[in-house]
């Protein structure tokens, strides 16, 4: 079992940026799929970005420009660099790793973007 532990969650103003990461308790970096998604209060959880198995990156079109999703190796973690942030982009952001095998998530951390 992987556990998933995020962290850099708060309260921004409108504009500004915040840092996630996750950390995984096992190497999984070229093993699984490992990313960031997000639940607004009402919504569906929607991806935000993520590193699949081979290194490559996806990002969802509304947060291009504003979002990155970077890696440490060694540290076995996965970080989400958030600028320009937006009151629509108020949710909890959970960091998941999945194979057709296993499918593990964090606990969330709470992003709030006050305007």
């Amino acid at each position: 079992q992987v556990q998933l532990v995020e962290s850099g969650g708060g309260l921004v103003q409108s504009g500004g940026s915040l840092r996630l990461s996750c950390a995984a308790s096992a190497n999984i970096f070229g093993i699984s799929n490992f990313g960031w998604f997000r639940q607004a209060p009402g919504k569906q959880r929607e991806l935000v970005a993520l590193f699949t198995r081979v290194g490559s990156t996806v990002t969802a079109d509304s947060m291009k420009g504003r979002f990155t999703i970077s890696r440490d190796n060694g540290k076995n973690t996965v970080y989400l660099q958030m600028n320009s942030l937006k009151p629509e982009d108020t949710a909890v952001y959970y960091c998941r790793t999945w194979t057709g095998t296993y499918d593990y998530w964090g606990q969330g951390t709470q992003v709030t973007v006050s305007s």
